[in-house]
């Protein structure tokens, strides 16, 4: 019984492990994206009050519902 969980939590390794590898071959083949630029700071020294907020979910809302 013993040497039977064993080889199954061996077994479960290995799918593991092959798994892994298949995600880490497809993320090599996936073409990458454009770099991400961070936007960290771009706001720095700036207001944004409640109101800037409501006015840009309104905006985004009405786009968004036609």
């Amino acid at each position: 019984m013993k040497n039977s969980a064993n080889l199954l939590r061996k077994i479960e390794t290995i799918e593991k492990e092959v798994m892994d590898l298949k995600l880490s071959v497809l993320r090599d083949l996936t073409p990458s994206r454009k770099k991400l630029i961070s936007l960290k700071g771009i706001l720095k020294g700036i207001d944004v009050t409640d109101q800037d907020i409501a006015r840009a979910q309104k905006s985004l809302y009405n786009c968004l519902n036609g």
